[in-house]
């Protein structure tokens, strides 16, 4: 915060941070009267790969002042019921930090259905709080919640590449969902985000490497870039022969981050 902030700000944060949880939790409401909203330039993380990009001032003393909470959360019913409350009242701004400071709450697992609660929210930046950058779902989320996430950011055309662990927590069953998803799209005469072919990458079989056979006999140059990397990463033996077919030579300076930006779905 320091050096992104006015001193005004840095007094009244720093004033607050002594309170005990019903203190921190009004000044959580209060902070936009007291924070700016202006786009925090960077940002030290308390947890490798958790990601403040984009936050706005008053977002990141929020968090700052919930994980205090649970700091300070050593009577756990008192900590759950003022928590509780917080998400009961919370207006939009205040749902996000909610579910962006997920990460480091007491007791993670108790979270477990509010952090499921935002993945089927409607609300564009609610859904992203909890999706992009965020820990919380990769340690906690079962697999089916897990794959529901990474599911949704695919049907609407989001950038799964920012979901945390993504390719830890990958699994076959939302390959093949991936895959019945591709098909239908097809058939609408759509395409499917070339980055998300990522996930093939580790389970290709017999059945899946015809959708990359697919992509590779199309023109667009995404397309076969993505497929191109999925035979270049799967030690499926069925990758030599596609190779072959398409006379795809190995190329190390190929990579996936060249497919994350955003592209056109028709």
């Amino acid at each position: 915060m320091k050096g992104q902030a006015q001193d005004s700000e840095l007094i009244w944060t720093e004033q607050k941070s002594s309170l005990d949880l019903k203190g921190l939790s009004l000044a959580f409401v209060m902070c936009p009267r007291f924070i700016s909203k202006k786009i925090v330039a960077h940002a030290s993380s308390v947890l490798p790969g958790w990601t403040f990009q984009n936050w706005t001032l008053d977002r990141l003393v929020r968090v700052f002042f919930l994980s205090l909470m649970a700091e300070k959360s050593s009577d756990e019913q008192a900590y759950t019921h003022q928590m509780n409350l917080l998400f009961d009242t919370a207006e939009m701004n205040e749902a996000v930090a909610l579910y962006s400071a997920m990460p480091v709450f007491s007791h993670g697992d108790k979270w477990l259905l509010r952090a499921t609660d935002a993945v089927r929210s409607n609300i564009g930046i609610v859904f992203d709080a909890i999706a992009f950058g965020n820990p919380y779902p990769a340690t906690y989320f079962p697999e089916l919640a897990w794959n529901q996430l990474v599911l949704k950011c695919i049907f609407n055309d989001k950038p799964i590449h920012q979901i945390f662990g993504l390719m830890e927590r990958n699994n076959p069953s939302l390959v093949q969902t991936l895959s019945d998803f591709a098909h239908e799209r097809w058939a609408a005469g759509r395409r499917v985000p070339s980055q998300v072919w990522r996930l093939y990458s580790p389970y290709l079989n017999e059945n899946l490497v015809q959708d990359i056979d697919y992509l590779l006999s199309h023109e667009d140059p995404n397309d076969v870039l993505a497929g191109t990397l999925v035979l270049q990463e799967s030690n499926f033996s069925g990758a030599k022969a596609l190779q072959e077919k398409y006379g795809i030579q190995a190329n190390k300076d190929l990579s996936w981050a060249t497919l994350e930006n955003p592209e056109p779905i028709y």
